[in-house]
């Protein structure tokens, strides 16, 4: 059934629900032990001097019903900005009901107007239901590129490292 699905852009006082929707969203991933993130955190990140991301928030019915966590990445190829969608999140009481849908729509909508050349995520491979969602609305999974990344102390390592052969 469809509901009535209002967005808005999170303000600090959605601290609280911002990161319920995290550690829901940790939890459908089997990732919970990876959730560290704290209001503390999520409040100097997102609303503070400097703004790493912005969360775009669902309502469906007047409930609280899903989030977006987004921020701007750039490609040199094009020269243009682009929008990464780092986190997309529904409660399970309302999905099939056009909240992701709606997010997307209005993160495309934000990307065109802030002259971005593209919208982009990742999926766990797992997340059939994700991936289908994502290509029924045209997205391309992009299965030459895979993903690496530094944490914890190999990012330590790296950063104490001298520059050198």
């Amino acid at each position: 059934m469809q509901g009535m699905v209002t967005l808005r852009a999170a303000v600090p006082a959605d601290t609280p629900q911002i990161l319920r929707f995290i550690r829901a969203l940790g939890e459908y991933e089997r990732l919970q032990s990876e959730v560290v993130a704290t209001e503390a955190a999520l409040l100097a990140t997102l609303f503070g001097e400097r703004r790493y991301a912005e969360v775009m928030l669902a309502d469906c019915d007047g409930q609280s019903a899903g989030f977006a966590l987004y921020f701007h990445n750039y490609s040199t190829f094009l020269a243009q900005p682009g929008i990464y969608l780092e986190d997309l999140y529904v409660d399970p009481a309302f999905r099939a009901r056009g909240v992701g849908k709606a997010l997307l729509q209005q993160l495309a909508r934000l990307a065109v107007e802030r002259g971005c050349a593209r919208l982009e995520w990742s999926a766990l491979k797992w997340n059939r239901l994700a991936i289908d969602f994502y290509l029924g609305l045209g997205a391309v999974a992009m299965d030459e590129w895979c993903i690496y990344r530094l944490r914890g102390e190999p990012l330590r390592q790296l950063a104490a490292a001298r520059a050198g052969p």
